[in-house]
């Protein structure tokens, strides 16, 4: 059971049960049997990705009617030039999840304006859910709370291997693999959810890097973006220019010195790539 929504609960307490409600419905789903709804390019949902949504999207608008809601499996809703817009990914990890891998994500975000104003990803099988109310960024564990602390102690950088690459061939990730300079680093993982970002707050992870658009207002990427932001990661594109300003694709680091060798690496698959 989930707590109770109530309206009078703030942004940051709303997304965190809201997250909560659909981790509930994705561990008790896990391991039954589910035919996959085909999407596009290879991409599916499960029975489990559309009941969790309705789980998340039902706190949402009870607590906040007039707001709008994005949900990736049931897209928009609410007015078209609302202010306030939530992001709702309710199985960040859908093909993991799918062959019985424990390494998948609900994320909620709040959209206001241009920021984010407050976001949640809830881990279903460890209980925990990281939250940021834009401020703060902490973790949620067996009720209590705990700041979420960068470090980049551990050397491990988990890549987003998987398309589209809109700056390929310039820019692949998966040339970072291959790269003497990142091996020197680095130790690389690719676990194929969002939660990753999360583990970059919460110093389980040096950094994380992904190609791609503008991620500030995706589904996907929202909630961690929120949560690397509120917790001092060093976040940019993968040109090193603010999300805002930028070329898209994403590196967000536990610290500079981290941030600025990836961005190095990055920055010389770039550069090889306009001479070519």
């Amino acid at each position: 059971m989930t707590e109770p929504t109530h309206k009078g609960e703030t942004d940051a307490q709303l997304a965190l049960t809201a997250a909560r409600s659909g981790a509930a419905v994705v561990r008790r789903m896990y391991g039954t049997s589910m035919a996959r709804v085909e999407k596009s390019a290879g991409d599916f949902a499960t029975a489990a990705d559309l009941a969790a949504e309705r789980a998340v999207l039902d706190v949402l608008r009870t607590a906040r009617p007039d707001d709008a809601v994005t949900g990736e499996e049931t897209g928009r809703t609410g007015a078209a030039g609302a202010r306030r817009s939530w992001l709702v990914d309710p199985l960040c990890g859908t093909l993991n999840y799918a062959v019985r891998t424990m390494l998948v994500a609900v994320n909620v975000a709040l959209r206001v304006d241009s920021g984010t104003a407050a976001a949640a990803a809830a881990d279903p099988f460890s209980d925990e859910v990281f939250w940021t109310d834009g401020v703060r960024a902490q973790v949620r564990r067996n009720g209590t709370d705990e700041e979420l602390t960068p470090s980049s102690a551990s050397r491990l950088v988990d890549l987003n291997l998987d398309p589209p690459f809109p700056h390929a061939p310039g820019f692949r990730a998966a040339r970072l693999l291959n790269s003497p300079e990142f091996a020197e680093h680095f130790r690389p993982r690719v676990v194929s959810t969002t939660l990753a970002l999360a583990w970059v707050a919460a110093g389980r992870r040096a950094a994380y890097v992904t190609d791609g658009g503008d991620l500030r207002a995706s589904v996907h990427f929202a909630a961690g973006i929120a949560l690397c932001e509120a917790a001092g990661c060093v976040v940019t594109g993968i040109d090193g220019r603010p999300l805002d300003a930028g070329t898209g694709g994403l590196i967000a680091t536990a610290d500079r010195r981290t941030h600025a060798t990836l961005l190095e690496l990055a920055g010389n698959q770039l550069q090889q790539g306009e001479e070519a």
